[in-house]
């Protein structure tokens, strides 16, 4: 009688073939995962840094949005400007590929805040 070998080894097959698709899923997810939080990041910062503008001016919103993005965003000068009665803050950070440091393109978080004068 002939030996048969039937599906011996096809699991094996199969998740050799699976690997790799699984793990460039997982990428893609990572990579959406990492772009909303830089979204995240970027609101915040502009948020604050428009906040802190509006009460002590163009040095503290400088300061305020560096606080609130660690380095590794490679965040460009912020833009701090007042327009009329309110001061706007724009922060951009690059787009991270898989980890914040590898970079393409950029966002932009954009805030602003009614001017208001600290008291003495």
């Amino acid at each position: 009688m002939p030996a048969r070998r039937g599906d011996r080894g096809q699991v094996a097959i199969e998740f050799v073939g699976m690997v790799p698709l699984i793990l460039l899923l997982v990428a893609a997810v990572w990579e959406c995962v990492l772009i909303g939080y830089a979204f995240s990041l970027a609101g915040n910062a502009a948020d604050e840094a428009a906040r802190a503008g509006a009460v002590k001016g163009p040095a503290a919103c400088d300061a305020a949005a560096r606080e609130h993005i660690g380095e590794a965003w490679n965040m460009g000068d912020p833009d701090c400007r007042r327009e009329g009665d309110v001061y706007k803050a724009t922060v951009t950070l690059k787009i991270p590929v898989l980890y914040p440091g590898l970079d393409f393109g950029s966002i932009h978080g954009t805030a602003g805040a009614a001017m208001e004068r600290e008291e003495d």
